[in-house]
């Protein structure tokens, strides 16, 4: 278990805070300070309280509540849900099914939280394409077109929830690009500034 303190932003319906968060790759679950969860998002019950055993042996903790908030790192947002937690000592703890899900590496010997910002990126795809294990994505960061080609029609699109994005698309998309080799109406989303 280790753990390293950043400055990040909470945001939820209610408003948004800047809270020094602990990284912990110790704790399974995100949690938040009670009191911090309701000045951000409306807490929701959890269908049977949760149970932490937490390192003092004998001791633990329970959950009751939870909240869905955006997190703002190192330029990048993301979003997850955090287990409200009444008398939590840090603000934010930001656990390991949060770092795995978005990705994030702790840095240890430099003291740092690192996020690559295409895991932000939403993927949309044609109705019938599916990638096939192997297959060159467009968006990966060697693939090179040498000429690109825009997709007319690319038929029908679904979006398609991929692992590595994790995001929602909440406004209407700002650029899109059409790719079309190895894998016809493939759509990328790119947030401005990422690119």
């Amino acid at each position: 278990m280790a753990v390293i303190e950043k400055k990040i932003r909470l945001a939820g319906s209610k408003g948004s805070r800047e809270v020094v968060a602990l990284f912990d790759s110790g704790a399974m679950y995100s949690c938040v300070r009670s009191d911090l969860a309701r000045q951000l998002e409306k807490v929701v019950p959890i269908p049977g309280a949760m149970t932490f055993r937490t390192a003092k042996r004998g001791e633990t903790l329970t959950a009751r509540e939870r909240i869905s908030v955006n997190i703002h790192i190192n330029g990048c947002r993301v979003s997850d849900e955090f287990m409200v937690i009444p008398g939590l000592v840090e603000p934010v703890i930001i656990g390991a099914a949060t770092m795995q899900k978005w990705r994030m590496e702790l840095d240890f010997e430099h003291d740092r939280v690192i996020i690559d910002p295409r895991v932000t990126k939403l993927r949309l795809l044609s109705a019938g394409h599916r990638p096939e294990i192997g297959e060159v994505s467009p968006t990966a960061p060697d693939y090179k077109e040498e000429q690109p080609r825009p997709v007319l029609d690319p038929g029908p699109i679904r979006p398609i929830l991929k692992a590595d994005s994790g995001c929602i698309l909440q406004k209407a998309l700002t650029r899109v690009k059409f790719c079309t080799r190895n894998s016809p109406g493939f759509l990328t989303w790119n947030r401005p500034g990422l690119d």
